[in-house]
């Protein structure tokens, strides 16, 4: 085949015959990022090859997004996008392959055939809800999403170009002169702020395309990109000719903050109430839902126990129907009403731009994945001025270094590490007060143990205690080779790769006892809870049929109580004498139930979850636990009566571990955002501001836990800042 003419903009005057060994045999289109061919694999299985222009090629920025790009789109499932078959980030050329999806675009579709009916929207609207969540379940933002980047599929609609190729008719720059997306489909704070962007923006889009599906237009139009970033920023949105059932619904999408959206499972809940069928015979499907398991409750006995006969189990309490309160919605919060929606025809009005509005239409960035020792330096200040006087939030970069620090809160001081370095705030104003630089990665927060900071490392390098005044070694054991190691009241308990115990008093060093744990065999995964004496170690048979739990007194190694219990269990914490668990599947990792086992009964009971959570990790405070999973879901779960409180969708791609006080749920999002949630009705109350900095579209494999401590909150960003606000008042945040 010879080499074919592209006369798009900025291609090159010779396209390649080849990408990788895939034959390119037509092409399907051109953008700014590269050009879109027809392929065929060696079995001859029909493939799309997006191919970089070649002057992008040789940018070594571009060739780091590109790659980026590529690993996040292969981690979306393929059910809702074009599944990734091969790709060379590396090549002289870089490209990627996808499978070939038959089927016209949304913008071809609406351009030959006019606006869609209302029937076929709500399929639409439907369609692309379940691919957003998908798409951001699995931490990608995709940024783009307009009538050109979503196929009609016959078995359903499909997101594709996720950020690799761009249009040739955008016209908004930057002062590089890249791309940087489609005004109409664009969200305000992509104007505004585009590196704050996260999954909120995709159901701006979302909206947009919607209206545009069923006008032909968008809900911002205008023949200059200037006047509709204007417009989009400032303006209520046209929605004339969008059908009336849809219309509140697509101007929630349409919201000017983020935090106003609906999330995709609230999207689908809503489209519903709307429609209570959908007609299976065109190009989108029903509803891809998972049938979970009802919410039920169930006593069972621990198969074997150390303890005598236990006594009759208490009759089970019913947990709420998963209809009573749907998840992710509270009940006090209708659906919008046809009064508020306000969807009047904008009248013929003439846009005055000045230079600021010019500016905040220039100032957006590319459309892109965002992807979901030495000595010691002790400054003047040594104390912390803790009071009860005004608090005046703060924001410090106690290294310079990029990156999630992680940090906890003892002796007065808010103690972090970040990277190689531990380091001790002020928690009045975050003024440094010691750094110390440490020989290895720390595996987590610091933490205040006998009096001392213990850096939980990285444990073959050895262990390191230190002085919480000045930062000083107290004491080391150089040749400790253990696995894990967590600290439970005044003791440090270590692993070993032989499945041995070892204690060791957190004050001194000295070794309390070593021997290794009846019915375990290595490894063995320790846990400790706060404001919890014992120490726990967990071991999963190799079958993930039984878990088996020992609590050991972590100064004498007595073993309190041990029980083998049904199933993959992950324990969150302990309450009221019990402890919790979640009950996890053993294909996809979900966790299924929540499960309560005390030991002085050896009763176990287990109540499923309404939906199932993906990724899961948890705490439990005050008999609840709180939970957080894929897609920014965070849970609430009454430990004693076994039933869920209340589940909201954030908005994160994903979440850490949360926190909590009296009123407030709090987590870290990957962006650098603190979200608070009301503890009693499971609404968000409050979000900061992102800071992504330099790497900002480096996805960490764990996010560091808020930190509560006397009605603040302390958080840290992946801009490598730890900050402090008003616990009390997320609203002003």
């Amino acid at each position: 085949m010879a080499p074919q003419r592209n006369a798009g903009a900025g291609a090159e005057a010779e396209l390649p015959e080849y990408a990788g060994h895939y034959r390119l045999e037509s092409r399907l289109g051109s953008g700014g990022m590269g050009v879109v061919h027809l392929a065929r694999s060696t079995s001859g299985l029909k493939l799309a090859v997006k191919v970089v222009h070649a002057d992008l090629a040789r940018d070594p920025e571009f060739r780091g997004r590109f790659r980026q790009e590529v690993a996040a789109a292969r981690r979306v499932s393929g059910a809702f996008t074009a599944p990734v078959v091969d790709a060379d980030p590396e090549a002289e050329r870089p490209w990627m392959a996808t499978l070939f999806i038959p089927g016209p675009t949304l913008a071809e579709q609406v351009k030959q055939h006019g606006p869609m009916p209302a029937s076929q929207l709500r399929r639409l609207m439907a369609g692309l809800a379940e691919a957003l969540r998908d798409i951001h379940r699995v931490g990608v933002v995709h940024r783009d999403l307009k009538p050109s980047n979503v196929l009609l599929a016959e078995d359903g609609p499909k997101v594709i170009d996720f950020g690799i190729s761009r249009p040739s008719d955008s016209e908004l720059r930057t002062e590089t002169g890249k791309l940087i997306g489609t005004p109409p489909f664009m969200a305000p704070e992509q104007f505004r702020s585009p590196r704050e962007v996260g999954p909120a923006a995709d159901i701006f889009a979302l909206g947009s395309v919607l209206v545009h599906a069923a006008t032909g237009r968008g809900p911002f139009d205008s023949d200059s990109p200037y006047i509709v970033a204007y417009q989009v920023v400032h303006d209520e949105p046209d929605l004339t000719g969008v059908p009336d059932d849809l219309a509140p619904l697509v101007l929630r999408c349409l919201a000017k903050e983020p935090q106003d959206r609906p999330a995709p499972d609230e999207l689908m809940r809503e489209l519903r109430s709307v429609a209570a069928s959908y007609d299976t015979q065109t190009f989108i499907p029903p509803q891809r839902m998972g049938t979970a398991a009802p919410v039920t409750q169930a006593e069972e006995p621990a198969e074997e126990s150390s303890h005598g006969p236990a006594e009759g189990p208490a009759p089970a309490e019913l947990p709420e129907k998963p209809g009573e309160k749907p998840a992710g919605k509270p009940a006090e919060q209708p659906a919008a009403p046809e009064a508020d929606r306000r969807p009047v025809r904008r009248p013929g009005r003439k846009v005055a731009l000045g230079a600021g509005a010019l500016a905040l239409a220039l100032a957006g960035g590319l459309a892109s994945l965002q992807l979901f020792a030495g000595e010691n330096k002790t400054p003047e200040k040594t104390a912390s001025r803790t009071s009860a006087a005004a608090f005046t939030p703060w924001e410090a970069s106690p290294t310079g270094e990029q990156g999630f620090a992680q940090c906890s809160h003892g002796a007065g001081r808010l103690l972090c590490t970040h990277g190689g370095t531990v380091v001790a705030l002020d928690p009045d104003d975050g003024d440094v007060l010691w750094r110390r630089p440490v020989r290895n990665e720390p595996s987590g927060p610091p933490a205040l143990s006998g009096g001392l900071v213990h850096p939980l490392l990285t444990l073959r390098r050895g262990l390191v205690a230190l002085d919480p005044a000045s930062g000083e070694p107290k004491w080391r054991q150089e040749a400790a080779v253990h696995d894990t190691g967590v600290l439970a009241g005044d003791t440090l308990l270590l692993t070993g790769a032989d499945g041995t115990v070892t204690a060791l008093d957190s004050a001194s060093g000295d070794k309390r006892w070593s021997r290794p744990l009846p019915g375990h065999t290595a490894p063995v995964l320790l846990h400790s809870f706060p404001g919890d004496p014992l120490g726990y170690a967990v071991n999963t048979s190799l079958d993930s049929r039984h878990t088996r739990v020992t609590a050991v007194d972590p100064q004498s190694g007595e073993v309190r109580w041990e029980a083998r219990m049904t199933g993959l269990l992950m324990p969150v914490g302990t309450a009221d004498g019990a402890m919790v668990f979640l009950a996890v599947d053993t294909v996809y990792g979900k966790a299924q139930a929540v499960v309560r086992y005390e030991p002085g009964t050896r009763r176990t009971r287990r109540a499923a979850l309404p939906v199932p959570l993906e990724q899961p990790q948890g705490m439990v405070r005050g008999g609840t636990a709180y939970l957080s999973g894929a897609g920014g879901r965070i849970v609430a779960f009454d430990t004693g009566a076994l039933r869920q409180r209340w589940s909201l969708e954030t908005g994160a791609v994903r979440t850490s571990v949360p926190a909590a006080d009296e009123r407030y749920v709090y987590v870290t999002a990957p962006d650098g955002r603190l979200l608070a949630v009301d503890a009693r009705a499971g609404r968000l109350a409050g979000q900061t501001a992102a800071r992504l900095g330099r790497h900002g579209d480096r996805v960490p494999p764990s996010l560091p836990a808020p930190v509560v401590e006397g009605g603040r909150v302390y958080a840290a960003a992946p801009d490598g800042t730890v900050f402090a606000v008003d616990g009390r008042d997320p609203a002003g945040w």
